[in-house]
Formats: structure tokens, sequence, C-alpha cells
């Protein structure tokens, strides 16, 4: 049976299907319980569940950004073999940048799953990542990027359509700051930044500049880590109204409702298993399920369902399980 993924997807292809939450901690106690956790809940679902992303550029203490860089290139070099670890680096235009390329990465590069660049507000900004990247670690890594003021969000397709960048998240709090008050200081809460006008624009041409591409749109923090049922709904929002298909954790608490709401449903998974199923039976030619048609456009839909819910830890039904 020719398998879905050779079928179906071709230009569409992402780039790379990644862990739908990406956690971020930057102080060392905290980096060695996130990556500790990483493991436990692998071990759990069966598969790595989300990225931990060590932080240079909130973590690092003023005038200590190097001795930061050597304890996250520790960190990364000791973190278990199926480890996903990512690090977050100073943007391009602080005096620490290229230290902590040629540190992190030319350290530690084969153990690193991205290098996230804050701050981006050109593509010039990513070229310039790239060529420091390169000349610490030919083999290169993706790069993800962070788009936190109006003038990146104005050129965040530009900036999506480079070939190294993996990733485009949204820097809500920077982008509200980038307003010199205009917007009032509830859009970086909970209630505002699905709310105001200027936050929801960012939020759609970021992830529709990632879709574009074919990149990953990752959706920013809630910063009330307290309120699961909350962060559950803001997730829930981000996943189906906004489509993003990441988003960052900034506590251990955020992580398990993220998982839930980026995660397909079992009906979901039981149709588009039957749907598949149905169309690999019928050599991907069209067919008709439950009294609707559908071909290669919807099979491909109902197979990134299948790719997100595996990616997510989700059982799926046996008979598509050997696609996995």
């Amino acid at each position: 049976m020719t398998h879905p993924r050779d079928v179906l997807l071709g230009a569409q292809a992402i780039a790379g299907l990644l862990p739908v939450c990406d956690h971020y901690s930057g102080v060392e106690a905290r980096m060695r319980k996130s990556l500790q956790l990483q493991t436990e809940m692998a071990e759990e679902f069966g598969t790595c569940v989300f990225d931990v992303t060590l932080d240079c550029e909130d973590g690092a203490p003023v005038g200590g950004e190097a001795e930061h860089a050597l304890l996250v290139t520790e960190l990364a070099l000791g973190a278990a073999p199926q480890a996903r670890v990512g690090v977050r680096v100073h943007p391009v235009d602080h005096p620490a940048f290229e230290a902590d390329v040629a540190q992190i990465a030319g350290k530690a590069g084969p153990h690193l799953a991205h290098i996230m660049i804050p701050k981006v507000e050109s593509v010039d900004d990513v070229i310039r990542a790239e060529k420091a990247l390169l000349s610490a670690y030919p083999l290169g890594l993706p790069l993800q990027v962070l788009i936190e003021s109006p003038g990146a969000v104005h050129r965040a397709f530009d900036i999506a359509a480079h070939p190294r960048v993996q990733s485009l998240s949204f820097g809500l709090m920077d982008f509200v700051s980038a307003h010199a008050g205009a917007i009032p200081a509830d859009g970086m809460g909970l209630e505002g930044q699905f709310t105001h006008p200027l936050v929801l624009r960012a939020k759609m041409e970021i992830a529709s500049a990632a879709h574009a591409f074919g990149k990953v749109p990752s959706h920013c923090v809630v910063t009330e880590f307290s309120d699961v049922a909350a962060m559950r709904t803001a997730a829930r929002r981000a996943a189906r109204e906004f489509g993003y298909t990441r988003m960052w954790s900034i506590h251990p608490s955020q992580i398990r409702p993220i998982l839930e709401a980026f995660s397909p449903d079992e009906r979901q998974i039981e149709t588009a298993s039957a749907i598949l199923l149905a169309a690999a039976r019928a050599d991907w030619a069209p067919i008709s399920h439950a009294g609707a048609l559908h071909d290669r456009a919807s099979y491909r839909h109902f197979w990134q369902v299948l790719e997100r819910a595996h990616a997510t830890g989700r059982a799926l039904p046996a008979e598509v399980a050997p696609w996995f």
C-alpha cells in the first residue's frame, strides 16, 4: 500500500512536523527540571511531545552572558539522546549574539533541534543569523524566529520565505510595548490578546505568512500560568481560530493544556482514519464517505490530522498504525 505521505503532501509538506508545545526556561534549576520532565513525558506518551528551549535572551544576567552560554551548552550536551532541545540566543544586534552562537552551536550543534532568533526585523537579520550559525556549525540547524514589532509583522512573509526559517513565533509583550501606549496593557493579558484589533491582526498575519511558505506558526505566551482553565481556552482558540499549530509554554502547568488543545480528539482521529483507509483502497482516487465527496485535497487534511495525533501521543486505530 502506498504511504499517504508519498501521495498527498508534495509541495504542501511543512518544514518538519514539530511538537505542538515549545517550553521555555532560562534559570538553571528550571532548565534542568524541564529537560527531566521532557524525558518523563516522552516515556508516558511514547514520543517527545514538547520541545525544551533553553533561554539565553531572558535567562542570562546582564554581564553574565558568556557564563550562561557555557551553562546552556553543558545542558544541551548532557540531555537525553532522544531529547529535543532548542536555544534562544540574544538578538542579532546584541553584543553577545555572535559569542552565543559560536559557543552553543559550535560545541553542541549536533544535540540541538533549532536556534531561536528573537527580535527579527527583516530577512537581513535571518541572513546574518544564518551566516553566524554556519560559521560555528557548518552542518546548520533550523532557525526559528520571533516576530515582535509592527515592522516585523509587515515583513513576515519575506521572513517566512527564507529557506532556513522553520517556524515563526509571535512576541506578544514586545509587540504591545512597541506601540508606545497605543495598545493598553491589557492587550498583553489573556482577554486583551484575543480582542484588541491590532494584536489580532498581527497574529493572523504571522500565521498566514507561515502557512504560505510551509512553516510552523507558534502562538505567544499566556502569562497567567496559574489559571489552567484559561490557558486551555487560550490554546484552543489559538489552534482553532487563528491557525497556529504550536504554542509557547513558560510554566510546566501549561504543557498539558497545550497538548490537549492542539491534539485531535477521538472523533477526528476516527473520521480521518476511515477516510484515508477508504482512499488507500481506492488508490487515492475520489471517494464518497458519509454522503460527502473526498479527494486528494481533503485527504491531505486528514493525513495531517493523523500526523498531529501521532506527534501528540494520541492512540491511533490499529489499521493506520503501520503508517507510523
